[in-house]
């Protein structure tokens, strides 16, 4: 049962919205479990399984973990046990989870925007080389991801990591997940305002605190000073975008109710201003309207984009203005949206004279040694650290004017690059079969391939096309948002075998004009064949576009047989 302190001050003075059916919403009422997730965490806080891995699990070993910690409560500490080697993607959904289950697992290790200073560089490069078999992808949501980790491994892994002011605390779960941030917060010439204290505040005030471990599903924060929006805040359930007031000065927008997956919406502008120091306060306002107020019945509609979609962003307004912060917000237009949203690839000048570097693994795929060798350039060349970025890239901080070229070249060494051809800065891919238990197709080893066979076919490209390849439906890779975006499913041969393939998103956008991808009827590609379609499709783009003409509004209008990578008959 929740406490009853979380039941909102003014509820009745506010006309709350009722669906026509209980969908468990705490301040209605409907606090009784409608599910073995929600019964689950009433059972016990999620967070309290901390001290069963630290005192039990990890000295009695795989077989002593209770199931319900093992694929319920472990994700608060960012664990998810990974796929177990041997099952196709035809068994992805016939299978029970447990039968998927590996006795190893993946941990994700969350930034939050941090900047990463040589030593939790090399931190994070020694704990994958001596407990993840030299596995390490960045994700798009600013995290390092670790396989092969066994729960013996994860008290040694957990010491290590909070030496260094790094943690798995939820990472995963029903719970805040790791906040995106500007990868150049406070050094960058054209930013707006500097969110680095205000997402500091959001992590020391909800990060592990029992008001916040309990939401009716994932939660995920952006926050962005920046004007290129580089953190994709239209996809977040609560994003805070740089915004000048014409009285006030900078502060912050705040958008609500974005999130991709099998129900793709936009998150809704509210159009306000709210000053750095009041960040946080609305921030927990918001995730308070999802606790109280969110969607419980059902695990498809436990979303925040669920309750937007039902109010509209006037009574949500309402609600959080009267409820929660017990003020009203400053009316301000919202931001101008970029073209497109920054990566900030390449070597740019900072506002205090040095510069930032930004560099491209492939699709995020690095390793233990990459990044103990990055710790090792930065401590050499006197920069400051590295952030993560929303596009499993990274920048490093603070390289002297006259070491700049040195140190991208010595990137290259390593394996990362600062000057990536497009196919490699604008393609990513979500962890897919290797590991994930709910993916269909191979992604990452799929992508690289696809990276390298573009990088032969379009040298010297001269536009920018991204490409988003999923292994399943849910869309951690942003599919629908992307030029191109490759959705994992098994699909028919030529010959009617099933093999696996991808179902085409083309022409989705973030920044100006964002919109979802348009899917073609009955239009599937397989993965052998992925290679020859993303060629036909970008040729044609590249011999019928206008001058200056992106590849988004040139699916807009473009005929279908051209979309399809079909021959045109002359």
């Amino acid at each position: 049962m929740p406490d009853l302190r979380f039941k909102p001050t003014a509820a009745q003075s506010t006309d709350i919205p009722r669906p026509k059916r209980a969908e468990g919403q705490w301040a209605l009422g409907y606090t009784e479990p409608l599910n073995k997730n929600e019964q689950s965490k009433k059972d016990d806080d999620p967070l309290n399984v901390r001290d069963r891995i630290l005192h039990t699990y990890s000295r009695r070993g795989f077989d002593s973990i209770d199931p319900a910690d093992l694929r319920g409560r472990f994700r608060w500490l960012g664990l998810y046990t990974q796929r177990a080697p041997g099952f196709d993607g035809g068994k992805t959904a016939q299978l029970e989870e447990e039968e998927l289950d590996d006795r190893f697992f993946m941990m994700r290790i969350r930034t939050d925007g941090q900047v990463l200073d040589g030593n939790a560089l090399r931190a994070l490069g020694e704990l994958s080389t001596a407990y993840a078999r030299n596995t390490a992808d960045i994700t798009d949501r600013n995290n390092i991801q670790y396989h092969w980790i066994e729960i013996e491994s994860v008290p040694a892994i957990w010491e290590r990591l909070e030496g260094v002011g790094l943690t798995t605390l939820e990472a995963c779960g029903d719970s805040p997940r790791p906040f995106l941030g500007s990868p150049v917060a406070g050094i960058a010439k054209d930013e707006i305002i500097d969110g680095t204290e205000a997402l500091e505040e959001i992590k020391r005030r909800v990060l592990g605190n029992p008001d916040f471990s309990n939401l009716p599903r994932k939660f995920k924060t952006a926050l962005t000073g920046h004007p290129s929006h580089d953190v994709a805040p239209e996809v977040n359930d609560v994003s805070f975008v740089g915004t000048v007031h014409p009285e006030h000065g900078p502060g912050f927008d705040l958008w609500v109710g974005g999130g991709l997956s099998t129900n793709p919406m936009l998150a809704h502008k509210l159009g306000v201003w709210i000053p750095l120091d009041e960040v946080a306060d609305a921030w927990e306002g918001v995730a308070g309207i999802f606790r109280d107020y969110g969607y419980r019945r059902l695990r498809s509609k436990a979303r925040l984009k669920f309750l937007l979609a039902d109010w509209g962003k006037e009574k949500f307004r309402e609600v959080l203005e009267n409820e929660y912060l017990h003020r009203a917000l400053v009316d301000n237009p919202s931001p101008e949206a970029p073209v497109t949203q920054g990566d900030h690839i390449g070597i740019h000048e900072q506002k205090d004279g040095r510069f930032y570097i930004g560099a491209a693994p492939v699709v995020g795929r690095i390793d233990g040694t990459t990044l103990t060798a990055l710790g090792d350039l930065v401590e050499t060349y006197g920069a400051r650290g590295a952030r993560l970025t929303a596009y499993q890239k990274l920048v490093v901080i603070g390289v002297a004017a006259e070491d700049t070229a040195a140190f991208a070249d010595d990137l290259e060494k390593i394996g990362l690059t600062a000057r990536p051809s497009n196919w490699r800065r604008s393609t990513m891919a979500c962890t897919g079969i290797e590991f994930c238990k709910l993916a269909i197709v191979d992604t990452k080893e799929r992508s690289r391939a696809l990276v390298t066979e573009l990088e032969k076919r379009f040298p010297d490209l001269d536009a920018q096309i991204s490409v988003n390849v999923n292994g399943c439906p849910n869309a951690c890779a942003r599919t629908q948002v992307a030029d191109i975006g490759l959705k994992g499913q098994l699909v028919m041969d030529a010959d009617g075998n099933q093999v696996e393939g991808f179902q085409v998103h083309l022409g989705g956008a973030l920044g100006l004009n964002p919109a979802m991808g348009r899917k073609l009827r009955a239009h599937k590609v397989t993965s052998a064949g992925l290679d020859d379609y993303v060629t036909a499709v970008v040729s044609a783009y590249l011999a019928d576009r206008t001058d200056g003409e992106r590849f988004a509004d040139w699916v807009a209008r473009a005929d279908d047989v051209l979309l399809r990578g079909e021959p045109v008959a002359s």
